[in-house]
C-alpha cells in the first residue's frame, strides 16, 4: 500500500503572523491579486485547477482531510479554530481556507472564440447569484461566461464557495464597452443571443425548442439580466431571439440562476 506523502506544515499560533496576510479580515474587502476558496470541497477544486496556489491554511482536523490533495510546495498553515476567527474575522466552521493568485484579466473576444456556447450576464451584483450561474453553467456544459462591466467579481471568496469552486473552472472575461460589446464580440464569434424575460411578448422556451421563432441556434449565447431589473433595454436589442419561460400569471419571475438552469437544460447540451 502506498504510502501518503509527507507535508511541510507550519504551526502558527499569532494572528498577527505577516505570513496569515492574504487571509485577514475577509469580510472587508477583496484582494487586489489574490482570491480565497473556502471550505474543504471548493479547496479540492483549487487544487484541481490551473491557478497558482498561495498557501493553505487549516484546522488540524481539515489538513487530516485534505493531505492527500496539496500540491507539492504549497505553504500549509495549521491553526486552531479560535485562530482562524481572529485572523479571518469571522467564525469560520469549514476549518479551511487557500489563498491563490488572481489570474490577468482575459480578452473577451479570445474566450469566446474558444467556447462551443456561451452565458453572457448583465448586472448581476449578488454574489452568491454569480456562484450559482458559474455552477449551473459547468452543470450543463456551458463552455464560457462573459460578465458586464457592472457585474460583481465571479472571484470573490462568496461567489467562489457557491460555485463550488466550478468559478475557478469555467473561463470568464468582462465584456466591454457594453452592451455594443455583443454585437462586436459575441456576435462576431457566431454565436446567436437568446435573452431570458419574462416580457410576454417573449418566444416561449418550450415553443423555441419545438421549433418556433427559428428553433434552438448550433451557437448559442444565453443572456441574463440582474434580479428585479432584468436585462436593459440595450443588451436586450442586442439580442437575436428573447425567450420567456412559463409560469405562473401571479408570480413575477424567477431567481436568475433558476432561469439560466432551465435554459441550459432545454437548450444546451452537457458536455
Amino acid at each position: 500500500m502506498p504510502r501518503l506523502r509527507r507535508l511541510t506544515t507550519i504551526a502558527v499560533d499569532d494572528p498577527d503572523d505577516p505570513r496569515l496576510a492574504d487571509y485577514r479580515a475577509l469580510r472587508d474587502a477583496d484582494l487586489p491579486d489574490a482570491f480565497i476558496a473556502e471550505g474543504a470541497l471548493v479547496v479540492r477544486q483549487l487544487f484541481r485547477s490551473p491557478h497558482p496556489v498561495r498557501s493553505l491554511l487549516v484546522t488540524p482536523r481539515k489538513l487530516a482531510a485534505l493531505e492527500a490533495d496539496v500540491p507539492p510546495d504549497v505553504p500549509v498553515y495549521v491553526a486552531s479554530r479560535p485562530l482562524l476567527k481572529a485572523v479571518v474575522g469571522f467564525d469560520l466552521h469549514r476549518g479551511a481556507v487557500a489563498a491563490a493568485d488572481r489570474p490577468r484579466a482575459a480578452d473577451p473576444a479570445a474566450v469566446a472564440a474558444a467556447a462551443p456556447s456561451l452565458l453572457v450576464v448583465e448586472d448581476v451584483s449578488d454574489a452568491e447569484n454569480m456562484g450559482s450561474l458559474f455552477r449551473n453553467a459547468a452543470a450543463f456544459g456551458v463552455g464560457a461566461v462573459l460578465l458586464s462591466p457592472t457585474c460583481c467579481d465571479p472571484l470573490y471568496r462568496r461567489a467562489v464557495r457557491v460555485s463550488m469552486g466550478q468559478v475557478l473552472h469555467v473561463p470568464f472575461a468582462t465584456l466591454s464597452p457594453w452592451p455594443s460589446g455583443l454585437d462586436d464580440v459575441v456576435g462576431a464569434a457566431g454565436f446567436t443571443t437568446v435573452a431570458l424575460t419574462p416580457s410576454v411578448d417573449a418566444v416561449d422556451l418550450d415553443a423555441l425548442v419545438a421549433g418556433d421563432g427559428g428553433g434552438v441556434p448550433s451557437r448559442l449565447a444565453v443572456l441574463v439580466g440582474a434580479e428585479g431589473a432584468g436585462l436593459t433595454d440595450g443588451a436586450l436589442a442586442s439580442a437575436s431571439v428573447r425567450v420567456r419561460i412559463a409560469i405562473r400569471d401571479d408570480v413575477d419571475s424567477i431567481n436568475v440562476a433558476t432561469a439560466a438552469a432551465i435554459a441550459f437544460h432545454r437548450l444546451v447540451h452537457a458536455g
